[in-house]
């Protein structure tokens, strides 16, 4: 546990003046102790409550070290995982980055569940401790709780319960089969990950802490689904019955399918119960991300902003000294800072920056507004409720969306944004737009899509299964815009998935628009990951 220095009275000499401790001040100097991060919390809270208007989970702080920083940046960022050596891969090329100074470490790490877990560094400063707290505590966490993509796909009460239970289940299927055979079926599942989500909401949010218990029944269920399917092989029939029978097949593979994974688990006829299980927890902790992906700008600006308007909340009520203050701008100047295309440390459009801009145009708006802003919006522009906006656009886009709606031209102006059209027939590169009435809307678009995880993400879907012939697994790949996939990378993550499968696999690339078939990739399965 770390403690506060004692404040000690400077010696008064000729012609000095004595400091005396302002009773407002959440704290003086660096240094900090827990009672420090209760009043530092609870100063914040104030605020983001009374008059942000935020809604929160309840918010566990919990003060970890630097290795533990790196371990959780190996998990994922989650308290509790299953062990894979890939995380060990991880934990090792982020220890040995830091200790050679070519990174530093977040400052805090932040969990979507109830209680909201907000993890600190313990090498932060006083004033840093309040800075991740207003950041962490208070904005990742009303975000977390009014999103509806977090409200949809997540399911933060029972997270915490259900990773335990994975964790355990893996271990004891380690110690039951061996840690080679998990390792196997872990890489697997891993490769399809991307692949092994929802994009639709089919349902209500499972009840992840239940599902220990739900785990038994399932197994039954899916061995009746097992016999039904794989035995009933369809053979020669008038053309009516043929046509219920294919009706009836497909139905059961729930044909076509995009979350593979789910396909897997629910339909392979070698996976064995466990092998099963453990498809299922992949996915299911892929789709808890799957959110924070489609959210990354809206996620982070929402957070930046709120901290910022915090602790300039602190600054004016004289909790936060002038150094203080000084302290934490100089770290949030980092964060927001966009180097520009020209720029050797340009690595793309920073989302801290853009976020942070966008909700800071849109109080602006909100509050100031001028003729372009009338024209462009004129449902926001001077309605005089800037928190009100911001939460309403919080919990009802993704960052596609919300860059749809509320990119504004003077923000594009201030950014200096313009759009690059980059066409392989083409010899040469074209601007594609500018600052004119056209130029604004086509670069609205053409960055908007750049967040949708459905033009980024290739549509690969399981199209059928020859159940008469070899039992080969056919999918599509939809190619948009002639954005092929990798050949290398598609061959090796098609071997995970016919490993999984226990038979061939054929993965067609599909022009989206024509039908005509434009690549095509093949795997057949290896022994060794299902008998």
């Amino acid at each position: 546990m770390l403690a506060a220095s004692p404040l000690r009275p400077p010696a008064i000499g000729r012609g000095q003046v004595s400091a005396v401790r302002d009773d407002r001040l959440l704290f003086q100097g660096a240094d900090w102790d827990f009672d420090t991060l209760r009043r530092i919390h609870d100063a914040c809270g104030e605020i983001a409550t009374g008059e942000l208007g935020l809604s929160l989970y309840p918010t566990r702080i919990e003060v970890i070290s630097a290795e533990q920083m790196l371990d959780a940046y190996a998990a994922n960022g989650m308290p509790v995982l299953y062990r894979h050596w890939s995380f060990g891969k991880r934990f090792a090329r982020h220890e040995t980055m830091y200790r050679k100074g070519f990174q530093g470490l977040a400052y805090e790490i932040v969990i979507n569940s109830s209680p909201c877990l907000c993890y600190v560094m313990e090498e932060n400063t006083a004033t840093m401790q309040a800075l991740v707290i207003a950041h962490a505590a208070y904005g990742h966490n009303h975000f977390f709780r009014n999103n509806h993509l977090f409200l949809e796909w997540t399911d933060a009460h029972g997270i915490l319960d259900y990773l335990e239970f994975a964790r355990g289940y893996i271990m004891n299927c380690e110690d039951k089969y061996g840690e080679a055979a998990v390792e196997r079926v872990l890489d697997a599942a891993h490769a399809l990950s991307s692949q092994g989500v929802f994009r639709v909401p089919r349902r209500r949010i499972p009840d992840l802490a239940s599902e220990e218990r739900r785990e038994r029944e399932r197994r039954q269920h899916e061995e009746r689904i097992y016999d039904d399917l794989w035995r009933t092989i369809p053979g020669p029939r008038n053309a009516p019955a043929a046509k219920a029978e294919e009706a009836r097949r497909r139905a059961l593979l729930q044909l076509p399918q995009e979350n593979i994974l789910y396909f897997l688990e629910k339909t392979a006829p070698r996976l064995r119960p466990w092998q099963r299980e453990i498809l299922r927890i992949v996915r299911h902790v892929e789709q808890y991300f799957y959110p924070q992906r489609q959210t990354k700008v809206m996620n982070e600006g929402c957070a930046t902003w709120v901290h910022h308007r915090i602790m300039t909340r602190l600054h004016e009520q004289g909790r936060l000294t002038d150094g203080q203050y000084l302290e934490f701008l100089h770290s949030h100047t980092n964060v927001v800072f966009q180097p520009t295309f020209d720029d050797p440390r340009y690595g793309g459009i920073n989302p801290y920056a853009l976020g942070f801009a966008m909700m800071e145009d849109i109080a602006r708006i909100a509050t100031a507004p001028d003729e372009e802003d009338r024209a462009w919006f004129p449902g926001l522009a001077g309605c005089g409720d800037a928190e009100g906006a911001l939460r309403e656009a919080w919990a009802n886009h993704r960052d596609d969306s919300f860059i749809a709606q509320y990119l504004s031209p003077r923000l594009m102006r201030k950014l200096r944004m313009f759009h690059l059209a980059d066409d392989d027939r083409e010899e040469e590169l074209r601007v594609n737009a500018i600052h004119d009435e056209r130029g604004y809307r086509r670069l609205r678009r053409a960055l908007s899509r750049q967040y949708d995880i459905g033009h980024v993400d290739p549509d690969i879907q399981v199209e059928d299964v020859d159940l008469i012939g070899d039992r080969r697994l056919i999918l599509h790949h939809r190619v948009l815009e002639r954005q092929l996939l990798e050949p290398d990378e598609a061959r090796a993550v098609l071997q995970h998935l016919a490993d999984l499968w226990g038979y061939g696999v054929l993965l067609r690339e599909v022009d989206a628009t024509t039908g005509a078939v434009l690549r095509e990739h093949h795997a057949g399965a290896r022994p060794g990951i299902v008998e």
